[in-house]
């Protein structure tokens, strides 16, 4: 939750309803995000 709560900057309390899935959804989303964010492009 802490991964999904940070990229997102969603409040526990909104991701708590969630079934497992849907959250485990987000996290892979998340993971996707962070790592187009922190990766360096590609040389040219």
């Amino acid at each position: 939750m802490a991964d999904v709560a940070t990229v997102f900057h969603w409040s526990p309390a909104a991701m708590d309803p969630m079934p497992l899935a849907e959250l485990m959804r987000w996290h892979a989303r998340a993971l996707d995000r962070f790592k187009a964010m922190n990766t360096p492009a590609k040389a040219r």
